[in-house]
């Protein structure tokens, strides 16, 4: 089937969210080092990045490097940085030609000061573009960031800038990360796990999940549009029945 032309342009999902999985046992398959599934992965990236642009996809957050993944062998991180770099300059060109805005959530602060000067200079220099944005979730994680948006409030009720009794879901969105985004829709997992990997937790509550074997390597656009007819094909009731709906 092509799925591309089945796709209902008026029913996308607004928000997509991707958990890139399956780099290191696309490499250890191939007898490749685990740097080479990054330095691949890269590829599915751009692919996808393009895809989504092109049929109308308005955000798209890549989880592309957890709080978790600090703990993994160093050369690995060093590998995932300097790609993490290496890839921010070369497809400056990518995100300007596809009119694509550049955004990250996490705790930047962490990243080395290389990946973190290039990373603010891409989203600078994209930051008037408006076809779509790619949101990079960097040394990101949702308890971390749920954490973080607790104690922001608590000190405003201590400094009675708001009151306890006034906290609702809105305030929370607008101390999370993803403040001046709409809630995912859509979440994509690769290389066959069905788990959340502490992933936009909050922002996912009633994303439509989708599970693929497919390790991130080899995902490409015609991966994606098959995740998007899938999606248009289920039934999102959000707590109401289907005779509501209707």
């Amino acid at each position: 089937m092509n799925y591309k032309d089945n796709i209902d342009l008026k029913k996308l999902p607004k928000h997509i969210a991707i958990i890139m999985d399956g780099n290191g046992r696309w490499a250890r398959q191939k007898g490749f080092l685990r740097a080479a599934g990054h330095e691949e992965g890269t590829a599915a990236v751009r692919d996808v990045v393009e895809a989504s642009a092109e049929i109308g996809i308005e955000y798209l957050t890549l989880y592309a490097f957890s709080t978790e993944n600090w703990n993994r062998p160093k050369l690995e991180v060093d590998t995932l940085m300097r790609l993490l770099v290496s890839s921010l300059k070369k497809e400056i060109k990518t995100l300007q030609d596809n009119n694509i805005r550049l955004n990250a959530i996490g705790n930047l602060k962490t990243l080395p000061k290389k990946v973190f000067r290039e990373l603010h200079e891409v989203i600078e220099k994209t930051k008037a573009n408006d076809r779509m944005v790619l949101n990079l979730a960097l040394s990101y994680g949702s308890r971390e960031e749920l954490t973080s948006v607790i104690k922001e409030i608590s000190l405003k009720v201590k400094n009675n800038e708001i009151t306890a009794d006034a906290i609702d879901e809105s305030v929370i969105n607008q101390h999370l990360y993803t403040r001046n985004f709409p809630e995912v829709d859509l979440l994509i997992r690769t290389s066959g796990e069905q788990r959340i990997s502490n992933f936009l937790l909050w922002q996912i509550a009633y994303a439509e999940l989708y599970f693929t074997k497919i390790l991130w390597p080899d995902f490409r656009k015609e991966n994606l549009f098959e995740a998007i007819y899938n999606y248009q094909n289920r039934e999102r009731r959000f707590g109401k029945t289907s005779e509501q709906l209707s």
